[in-house]
């Protein structure tokens, strides 16, 4: 029996692959109808999407923007089911500067305008020029000097603390070691800060009274309020949770207790709690006359609540490093400092950015709860324009703008998350 064999002796040309396996009719095949329970659930799917989506828009399509009061809406509509647009064209300006002076709206888009310059070295740091990182730092101390005004000496004089710790910092940080420094910076700031710092900035406010106009917290309202809460607890919530997360794990018994107790008393009591207490309570805490801004008492709450979290997202961190990282950092000859910031903490951080930013979303938004004491934020100054006469049962088009806003700050949030967490990646798959 003979074997006859053949060999091709040229390859066959490249054939493009089946049309219904590649492009959009291979991802539904693949994804929407690749059986016939999934073919189900996608069918019923899409007839329900498809008529609220019909739904919303015939009632979001109105012709109602120009219309003054919600009474002229449903002249308009003439009994037809629509929204009435005209409240978000008569006060979209209140929702977001409040009851800001009208001549001085520069002042807070100005703000937020250096905000997103201030940001950028800190968020695309290989995409800026890295000296802009200085106005980086100086941005905290620009920033409530254009929106609250006064003098210029106050936030000089303020930044100058930092100046001051930084130096005693230096001096003895080469006499006595880092921790002494440290605690020698941190006191000399606080007594600059306590006991100087007021009156020398109200003697140079007297010899030179250069300024913006002042602008009292009481006009503070709409999304620049919720900004503004939302951004300084942010940025002020992350380096403290750190410090407390650092504290937790420290073997110094007073520190590690401290850190636990705050941690554990504040992560048990409700956000809504200690805003009644900064609204109410603090103020009994001061000495005799002291005027302790109400936003600034919020601000504090909030970051304080947000640190006892964000704490706890880093300690996430922490535990999930191998060993061998702190092991590999002792036998470097680092000091626990040096490990700190260069082997253990971008490793940590790395690992917690889901849930630092995800504590990041949830304080923005928390940011909502200070109508509660009286401060007119988006939610606040929404039930004192359905107030008025004339937007009396205004509901749905008002929280629908509000919720806009917000979706749209922490859908950037969410998205920069991503974005950072694939600049990290190091796995390469």
């Amino acid at each position: 029996m003979s074997d006859i064999s053949f060999v091709r002796t040229e390859m066959l040309p490249q054939q493009e692959p089946p049309a219904t396996s590649v492009g959009v009719v291979g991802w539904m095949r693949q994804n929407l109808f690749s059986g016939w329970l999934n073919s189900a659930i996608t069918v019923i799917c899409a007839v329900f999407v498809f008529y609220i989506a019909g739904f919303l828009l015939s009632w979001a399509v109105s012709p109602t923007w120009a219309a003054t009061s919600l009474g002229e809406c449903r002249e308009i509509l003439a009994g037809h089911e629509g929204a009435c647009w005209g409240v978000i064209r008569d006060r979209w300006v209140q929702l977001l500067f409040g009851f800001y002076p009208a001549d001085q709206y520069w002042r807070p888009i100005l703000t937020f305008v250096l905000l997103a310059v201030a940001l950028a070295p800190v968020l695309f740091a290989d995409k800026v020029p890295a000296k802009l990182i200085y106005f980086s730092a100086a941005y905290p101390f620009i920033m409530p000097w254009l929106l609250w005004g006064g003098a210029i000496w106050g936030p000089l004089v303020a930044a100058a603390g930092f100046v001051l710790g930084y130096v005693v910092y230096r001096v003895v940080d080469g006499m006595a070691g880092s921790l002494a420094a440290i605690i020698a910076a941190v006191a000399a700031a606080i007594i600059w800060w306590l006991l100087l710092a007021s009156p020398l900035a109200g003697m140079l406010t007297g010899i030179a009274d250069i300024g913006l106009e002042p602008v009292a917290s009481r006009y503070f309202g709409g999304m620049m309020l919720s900004i503004t809460i939302g951004v300084v607890a942010i940025a002020c919530s992350l380096p403290i949770g750190i410090l407390l997360a650092l504290g937790r794990q420290s073997d110094l018994l007073i520190v590690k207790a401290i850190c636990v107790g705050f941690i554990e008393f504040i992560r048990g009591v409700p956000l809504i709690t200690l805003l009644f207490v900064a609204s109410t309570l603090l103020n009994i805490f001061m000495p005799p006359g002291t005027n302790f801004d109400i936003i600034m008492r919020v601000i504090i709450m909030a970051t304080l609540f947000a640190s006892a979290y964000m704490a706890e997202v880093i300690r996430g961190g922490l535990a999930a490093l191998p060993k061998g990282q702190y092991e590999g950092a002792d036998s470097l000859g680092l000091n626990y400092w040096q490990a700190q910031r260069l082997i253990i903490m971008p490793q940590a951080l790395k690992i917690s950015i889901p849930g630092i930013v995800s504590t990041f979303i949830g304080l923005f938004k928390d940011t909502t709860l200070v109508s509660v004491i009286g401060l007119l934020d988006p939610l606040g100054l929404s039930n004192a324009i359905r107030a008025d006469s004339a937007w009396n049962g205004i509901v749905w088009e008002l929280y629908g703008f509000i919720a806009l806003m917000f979706f749209v700050f922490c859908f950037s949030m969410s998205r920069y998350s991503m974005y950072l967490e694939r600049k990290l990646r190091t796995d390469h798959r």
